[in-house]
């Protein structure tokens, strides 16, 4: 196969899986993130502690997490025909990639919360600051770094299940290195594939390491003007300290000459 007849097959297999891959992480995070601060909060000592409900959470999410993928997209052919309409292509891959990343993305937004000074979060509650105010002040600032991290190997891992769903029909690399590379003996075509793959990868985590190493030098510095804007709010935080009034000079004393006695 020459390189003209796999350029349109290279382009077309990359725009499905960063499809396939970029919904599917959107989805994940904004179904993941809640979930992992909700089995922080209802943990022991947590602000919304109710054990019934984290254990509930925890059990649901472990066994989603230990589902293999491929038995996963299995299972939910009937839901994402009720979903999308059909059980092939891209569009069909992005419902099992997104169910099976919520899980594995929530647990990861669990042990990012969970490393949260809980001295900070006292702070905010003795200050009267609410539940919604500890999770937007606190934890999700503080953890924003490994936040990211973890969102980057959400994707990283969703690329990988990208090429397992390319086997059943999904479309993307993984499909065209199993049709044509595997299938069909093109082995140069499948080593490009890989190092497409690698490449995509190694950027994905580049930027993410940089974001979140941005991220964590700039949270270092920001976490006493939160506290200020916590305690006395915008106007106390950014008004100057003003220096202290010099205290009064004590009054001299008169001195009172004796009167003489004649």
């Amino acid at each position: 196969m020459t390189w003209s007849e796999m350029e349109p097959l290279l382009e077309q297999a990359c725009w499905d899986t960063l499809y396939m891959v970029g919904w599917s992480a959107v989805i994940a995070v904004v179904g993941g993130l809640p979930l992992g601060v909700l089995l922080v909060l209802t943990d022991r000592g947590g602000v919304l502690q109710n054990v019934v409900v984290n254990k509930v959470v925890g059990q649901i999410v472990n066994i989603a997490r230990s589902m293999p993928f491929i038995i996963l997209m299995v299972a939910l052919i009937s839901f994402t025909r009720a979903i999308v309409g059909t059980t092939i292509g891209p569009e069909a891959a992005i419902v099992p990639l997104a169910i099976g990343a919520i899980p594995f993305y929530a647990r990861l937004v669990e042990t990012s919360v969970r490393e949260v000074d809980g001295g900070l979060v006292e702070a905010v509650q003795a200050m009267g600051g609410s539940t919604w105010t500890v999770v937007r002040k606190v934890l999700l600032p503080e953890s924003l770094p490994a936040l990211i991290s973890s969102a980057t190997t959400t994707i990283v891992a969703l690329i990988g299940y990208s090429a397992m769903a390319g086997t059943v029909g999904a479309g993307g690399l993984g499909d065209l290195a199993v049709r044509y590379g595997y299938l069909r003996f093109e082995t140069k075509l499948m080593w490009i594939t890989v190092a497409i793959l690698a490449v995509v990868i190694s950027v994905i985590q580049f930027a993410g390491d940089l974001a979140a190493r941005g991220l964590s030098h700039r949270g270092r510095s920001s976490v006493a003007p939160r506290l200020m804007l916590l305690r006395g709010g915008p106007s106390r935080a950014g008004k100057p300290a003003s220096a202290p009034e010099p205290e009064a000079a004590p009054a001299e004393i008169e001195s009172v000459e004796p009167t003489k006695v004649p």
